[in-house]
């Protein structure tokens, strides 16, 4: 396993990170605790988690997974080998049974921060993320920004620095991160860092070979910056496995049980991932490893977030860090890329 630093911390983080939003629903405590012994024996010290899961989200299962992760702390007791991530909910997206007031005012912080902890068995969080804005933004498949959004959004970023430094002062939280953010909004926080306030180090957003719109203009603000990328969703909801292909529903997978998780699913990405499939195919590469390669060897990314459903998957996601991909094929898949440009943004 190789290591990188996030920047402005020092925080040595392995370049795969356990995602665990499935623990508590397609997999059970007893899986969840499989997952995380076999992960860190590979060398994976990053694991990454959130309020809202277990996904989809439900009043059923909210908080399942950092109640996984917090019977394996208590059990192993090992919590200084792991650097943990978790994320505090944004407003609206239907998950009002998180908390009545879903936004990132002091309340709202404190509760979120508070029973993340309890739930995780930890006194500290070693990054904590902002898991949505509180503006309305195009992301979750939305690709074009609403010129005509009525909404009244009031730019309240250095107060919600304000509140997080609170945190970190307690000893509480120890860096403070972002997800699912766009280009303005990490500049917005990166100017009230000038300013003298805390700085946001990294931040988590979809990125795989069906959505690499953060290449735009989201990574030059991360390359000037000086930030940190953890890219989730890698394997496009499973769809970069090829397992969806030729009309297949694969039994227990994702999209299968929830067929809402469309997303990757649209005839461009079936079409971008069939060509993708074929190079695999072509240079003896599996697609699963040759995706995860790929965005491994991004100069711009920190740490791959993986998720898997069966040790299997999670065997092979994690080998994928013993693949190379050769310029040949980079420039192939820059090929394809160019006739299909991010068919899933």
């Amino acid at each position: 396993m190789n290591y990188k630093k996030i920047p402005n911390t020092s925080l040595n983080v392995s370049e795969i990170c356990l995602g665990t939003m499935t623990w508590g629903e397609q997999n059970d405590e007893k899986e969840g605790h499989e997952q995380l012994d076999y992960a860190l024996e590979e060398g994976v010290n990053f694991i990454d988690t959130a309020e809202m899961y277990a996904v989809p989200a439900s009043p059923l299962t909210q908080g399942k997974t950092e109640e996984i992760i917090g019977t394996w702390f208590a059990q192993k007791k090992n919590r200084d080998q792991v650097i943990l991530a978790t994320k505090v909910a944004g407003p609206s997206r239907g998950f009002q049974h998180i908390r009545e007031q879903l936004d990132f005012s002091a309340a709202s912080l404190e509760h979120a921060l508070n029973h993340s902890l309890k739930r995780l068995q930890t006194d500290y969080i070693d990054l904590y993320q902002l898991h949505w804005p509180e503006r309305n933004v195009n992301i979750f498949g939305v690709r074009d920004y609403n010129y005509n959004v009525n909404e009244q959004w009031e730019d309240n970023i250095a107060a919600i620095i304000e509140r997080l430094e609170i945190f970190v002062k307690q000893g509480k939280i120890k860096h403070i991160a972002l997800s699912n953010e766009t280009p303005f909004g990490l500049m917005r926080y990166m100017e009230e860092h000038r300013k003298g306030a805390m700085k946001m180090v990294s931040v988590q957003n979809a990125y795989s070979l069906l959505n690499r719109r953060d290449e735009i203009a989201l990574t030059e603000v991360l390359h000037k910056e000086n930030l940190g990328y953890l890219p989730y969703s890698p394997l496009a909801f499973g769809q970069l496995s090829g397992k969806y292909l030729h009309g297949a529903t694969p039994e227990n997978a994702r999209v299968t049980l929830f067929p809402n998780y469309s997303r990757y699913h649209g005839k461009a990405s079936f079409e971008a991932t069939m060509k993708y499939n074929d190079l695999a195919n072509k240079h003896g590469l599996s697609l699963t490893q040759m995706s995860l390669a790929f965005v491994r060897q991004q100069p711009f990314v920190t740490s791959t977030i993986i998720g898997a459903t069966t040790m299997d998957q999670l065997s092979e996601n994690i080998g994928s860090m013993n693949v190379i991909l050769s310029e040949e094929i980079l420039n192939e898949i820059n090929d394809i890329h160019s006739q299909i440009p991010n068919p899933a943004p």
